[in-house]
């Protein structure tokens, strides 16, 4: 059963110091990397840090096991502390990274868009989305594996410091449709900061059922600090937001009145960080906006 969590930004911090966290093949011909390249979070099966298609079955290779999660918190309680509590409004300026090959690259209207989706989900939250740039890179090897060429793409291409956002696009493979990393791992590994996402679960793509642009939705509230709504299963802070209900496993489709826990409340299928169909998802939780705004002030501010 989760904790109570935040309820208020004023109380955010007195909320944080009480958690004690618990213990269909994509397109194109590029196989699904078996690289050991490390990835700060990648969207797979339960407690994954990404987002995958229904009936994929994506090994992912750093999650975010209880240990980690424990250590994360508590950093982001002290760095939260240190910060002073400030949660004012954000602007994120997006550096749109699209990388192509014989596909791939994406037009401005479709950009545009995707930028759409992203203002529009998180209006609720005081976080808006600014187009920095648009930048194309033709690269073949990149564009076809971007996982196994993660290191190389984004320390030839990130731009910007911890307050932009570098949003790649690739043929990601295995079902994948893309990862992000947490803010708090920005100082020791700031080139590699970022979201990847399928360069067809964009708005019009040809992923079916998650082609509205909600896998970019998705991976930037990770990139943002949030976990899935799943993290943990039904034991201990889950989440670490007490306004989401404590969810077993990953929700597929749309299954609506879905309760796996025990705990009060059904599964929040319609959740952002849950890993519904684009058309199911449509909300964040008000701790799910000062969770931000918290991690914002922690690690990117």
């Amino acid at each position: 059963m989760k904790r109570a969590g935040i309820t208020t930004a004023i109380g955010m911090l007195a909320a944080f110091t009480a958690y004690a966290p618990a213990a269909t093949p994509a397109l194109g011909t590029a196989a699904a990397s078996t690289s050991a390249n490390a990835r700060t979070s990648d969207c797979a099966p339960q407690n994954m840090q990404a987002r995958v298609r229904a009936g994929a079955h994506v090994t992912e290779r750093n999650q975010p096991g209880a240990a980690r999660v424990a250590a994360m918190e508590k950093d982001f309680r002290s760095r939260f502390a240190a910060s002073g509590g400030t949660a004012k409004a954000i602007n994120v300026k997006v550096h749109f990274q699209v990388v192509y090959g014989s596909a791939g690259n994406l037009s401005d209207a479709t950009i545009t868009k995707q930028m759409d989706v992203l203002n529009k989900a998180y209006a609720s939250s005081g976080v808006t989305f600014t187009l920095a740039e648009t930048k194309r890179t033709n690269n073949a090897t990149w564009f076809g594996d971007p996982e196994r060429n993660e290191s190389a793409m984004k320390n030839a291409l990130r731009a910007g410091g911890a307050q932009d956002l570098n949003l790649y696009t690739g043929n990601l493979a295995g079902g994948l449709l893309g990862w992000a990393t947490f803010p708090a791992d920005y100082r020791s590994k700031p080139k590699l900061d970022g979201v990847v996402i399928h360069y067809q679960s964009v708005p019009g793509g040809s992923l079916t059922n998650y082609n509205e642009g909600d896998t970019a939705t998705h991976e930037v509230g990770h990139w943002l600090g949030l976990f899935h709504t799943f993290q943990g299963g039904c034991n201990g802070a889950g989440d670490e937001v007490a306004d989401t209900p404590a969810e077993q496993s990953p929700a597929q489709g749309c299954p609506t009145n879905r309760d796996t826990c025990t705990s009060p409340g059904v599964d929040p299928v319609h959740n952002y960080m849950d890993y519904g169909y684009d058309s199911c998802m449509t909300e964040f939780t008000a701790g799910q906006n000062q969770r931000m705004a918290a991690q914002w002030a922690a690690y990117r501010n």
